[in-house]
């Protein structure tokens, strides 16, 4: 499963309305661990934040739909030596999910992953971060950009004034409403029991926008019983758990997991 007989291959897959800066620490985490590490960019994305967000709302990015972000990775993936370890952010995390269900991966990791369809839960800080993003009252054509002010509620809350302004400043870019609402579609449909590589969730106690009784939702809906499938929640963990302080701690818990069920170098 390694491009070397010692180097697994992790392909990190960024979520919605952030670009993949946002695994810079996560993948310097795991290189120094012994994997080859990829971070492939969105469609439209390959850019610094602050240049994204100059575009908006008129951003090629508004064109994006699931399907293309998905056919990124899956082309990516087809191009590697050997099947990775995926593992996704939010909307990244139900890519993961997709990914997996294509029997193409060695391994899977949700973070606080956004739901395939037919998977939800009432939850008011959920409606409240995601309806905006939707933009039903407004042009497919243009992008979603959170306001500093959802971006504190939805993602960062409980972090320091001083964090929440420096993660926006460097992460929030421009998003396809498009891509949002193809989560509530056909093409987010998982087939829970179907065969699958092992899929670990991983959720935050203190996260809104994905909260953690929507990610055990999620996990529950799997039923392949020869399928290795765990979850993990982790109290105190907003949104923006990649970047969090504690955020050396959560990676070091998913490498053990890797090791566990043996997609690791060890």
């Amino acid at each position: 499963m390694s491009s070397s007989p010692t180097a697994p291959i992790i392909v990190f897959i960024t979520g919605a309305s952030v670009t993949s800066n946002c695994w810079n620490n996560w993948k310097s985490f795991f290189e120094s661990q012994g994997y080859v590490c990829y971070v492939p960019d969105w469609p439209h994305k390959a850019a610094p934040a602050a240049a994204l967000r100059r575009q908006h709302p008129h951003s090629s990015i508004a064109q994006n739909g699931l399907a293309d972000v998905l056919k990124v990775y899956t082309d990516f993936i087809a191009q590697l030596p050997a099947s990775p370890i995926v593992i996704g952010h939010s909307y990244g995390g139900l890519l993961v999910q997709l990914l997996l269900q294509q029997g193409t991966v060695a391994a899977g990791v949700a973070i606080e992953s956004a739901p395939p369809r037919g998977v939800a839960v009432w939850s008011w800080s959920l409606f409240r971060s995601v309806l905006p993003m939707l933009g039903l009252l407004s042009s497919l054509k243009t992008t979603f950009l959170p306001t500093f002010a959802q971006w504190q509620y939805a993602i960062a809350n409980g972090l320091p004034l001083t964090d929440q302004q420096s993660s926006y400043e460097n992460l929030a870019a421009p998003e396809s409403k498009k891509l949002i609402r193809g989560a509530l579609s056909s093409q987010a449909r998982v087939d829970f029991r179907r065969p699958h590589a092992p899929l670990l969730f991983v959720a935050g106690g203190a996260d809104r926008i994905m909260p953690a009784a929507l990610n055990r939702a999620n996990f529950r809906r799997y039923r392949h019983a020869q399928s290795i499938i765990d979850y993990r929640e982790l109290p105190g963990r907003s949104h923006a758990m990649l970047g969090q302080p504690t955020w050396r701690e959560d990676a070091a818990m998913v490498l053990r997991w890797l090791v566990d069920v043996g997609a690791s170098v060890c």
